[in-house]
């Protein structure tokens, strides 16, 4: 819903009156908020803003805005929480688990379908179909989406998770993200890993197929999700030769180790290297989700996905039994390193990193990641998208820099498809209808309409029809400004009649139809 842009009506301060109809509104939405989350989501003394927009789609929606950041907003006489609200609250709603590459079909304004939905030991959220529900990824508990039930849990189970899940209205970096201050997702650890729960799964259908005269299929199953946690070790003995025998009896006993011992191992040296040598004094309190993304991924970049899912656990650990870290919950559900024990001997005196774990640091962060994040100007990109001043100054761009100026560069057109006709292709920004209300001699009103030509609707078939609607005088007159165009101009003011004949009638998009809020409001019954 709030894939594209939306259009800003108003922005004013909340009433008090307001501000206790809120109140009273979203503890009867959400009842999982107890008292003290009420007062501290809506605080009595500190300004709280409604600001009433137009989605893309012309649809009418108000925001409450609260410290720059949209904390619900209105729909249909429906209030949904925003993502913000949602990370300090996650239990607000019910979460359906989906993948990673998920998000950015959301985000784009696609739905969740329920293929894409991952099943945890819990099983399905329990909602019925327009419940409010949220959508998390399976490596966080934080919410990246906010819509309404498809259908009901108990119809998913029936149709063997098939078809539409969560309708999406709004998602994490969509436009409503956008007007708040654009913070990025806590680190909130999941209690079942995915990857635990489904190894568990494989385990059991292994057992169930046993006497199976066809076991092949589960077998390769188990098999590939047993290589999520593939052994770095393993590429590394092939590029390094043994030197010695000592050399010789590492290499074994380091094979005997079981794959979580050697995930284990590599999770303290990327720790002890970030402890070390990029984490300073100064930056504490640190996020762990910061710290995990600008300190621990960069040590070993391979094996970042596997970070993800034992962060939590791993500084628990670090905590409790080496003493190396405290971490704490500065706010709730975001957890900070709040100190670090510089002095400790195994930060002090075992960062010793191996001669494997060297290469793929420098290698990689040296070359690999210098062309991921860059692209390199050639003449035709220094044509396109360099002023002349920088032909010998700028040499690269960052991949989000160099979207920027290709999108300001490129012009706008749009095509028009009508039946029967080919397709127009024109330069620029389409047009809308343009309804407007304009006094005449005696304080008469007339309704003038612009713009017909461009959606292939004949003026003169439209005035005809709107003269035998509404049974007033209707005329055609030349566009001022315009060639070749006309305007329909019809006696009082019509605009509710038009905007049902061309939203109902002609099929035209509501966001193409301006100035339908001018329509007469209704008098007040006596």
């Amino acid at each position: 819903m709030f894939a594209k842009a939306f259009r800003v009506k108003s922005n004013t301060v909340i009433k008090g009156s307001d501000r206790r109809r809120l109140r009273a509104d979203v503890s009867a939405a959400f009842p999982s908020l107890s008292a003290e989350d009420l007062n501290e989501l809506i605080p009595n003394k500190e300004e709280l803003n409604i600001v009433k927009i137009y989605a893309h789609k012309g649809d009418a929606v108000i925001l409450y805005v609260l410290h720059k950041n949209p904390i619900f907003f209105l729909l249909e006489k429906q209030l949904f929480p925003t993502v913000y609200t949602l990370w300090r609250y996650p239990t607000m709603l019910p979460a359906f688990v989906t993948w990673p590459p998920v998000l950015q079909k959301l985000t784009g304004g696609a739905d969740l379908m329920l293929p894409g939905v991952v099943v945890t030991a819990d099983g399905l959220p329990e909602v019925q179909q327009g419940d409010c529900c949220a959508v998390t990824l399976v490596m966080n508990r934080a919410p990246v989406a906010v819509g309404t039930a498809a259908v009901s849990s108990a119809e998913m189970r029936k149709s063997g998770m098939k078809g539409r899940g969560v309708n999406i209205l709004h998602t994490y970096m969509d436009q409503l993200w956008v007007f708040g201050d654009k913070s990025h997702p806590p680190v909130m650890p999941v209690t079942n890993s995915p990857a635990e729960v489904e190894g568990e799964e494989c385990e059991e259908e292994e057992q169930e197929v046993k006497d199976s005269s066809n076991p092949a299929p589960v077998e390769t199953s188990c098999q590939n999700m047993q290589k999520l946690r593939l052994d770095e070790h393993e590429v590394v003995k092939e590029e390094e030769p043994v030197e010695d025998k000592e050399g010789e009896d590492t290499n074994k006993e380091e094979d005997s180790r079981s794959p979580q011992e050697q995930m284990d191992e590599l999770l303290l040296q990327c720790f002890l290297h970030a402890l070390k040598t990029k984490v300073k004094k100064s930056q504490l309190p640190l996020l762990t989700s910061n710290f995990l993304r600008h300190h621990m991924v960069p040590c070993c970049w391979s094996q970042c996905f596997f970070l993800l899912f034992q962060l939590s656990k791993f500084l628990q650990c670090m905590q409790k039994d080496h003493s190396l870290i405290q971490v704490k919950e500065l706010s709730k559900g975001v957890e900070s390193i709040v100190d670090v024990d510089w002095r400790n001997p195994v930060l002090f005196g075992s960062v010793q990193t191996t001669a494997w774990f060297h290469k793929v640091w420098i290698e990689v962060t040296s070359s690999l990641l210098f062309f991921i994040s860059y692209v390199i100007i050639n003449p035709t990109l220094c044509d396109c998208l360099l002023e002349k001043s920088e032909y010998q100054e700028v040499e690269k761009l960052k991949w989000d820099e160099l979207f920027s100026r290709t999108l300001i560069r490129m012009q706008a057109c749009h095509e028009v498809l009508i039946p029967g006709q080919p397709p127009l292709v024109k330069k620029g920004q389409m047009e809308p209808i343009d309804i407007t209300v304009a006094s005449r001699g005696s304080n008469k009103k007339v309704t003038i309409i612009k713009n017909l030509e461009a959606f292939g609707l004949d003026p003169a078939v439209v005035a005809d029809t709107l003269q035998h609607q509404v049974q007033a005088s209707c005329v055609l007159q030349d566009s001022p400004g315009a060639k070749n165009r006309v305007l329909v101009q019809i006696q009082g003011n019509q605009v509710q009649q038009v905007g049902k004949l061309l939203l109902d009638r002609y099929k035209i998009p509501r966001k193409y139809v301006q100035g339908l809020d001018k329509a007469p409001k209704p008098g007040k019954k006596k």
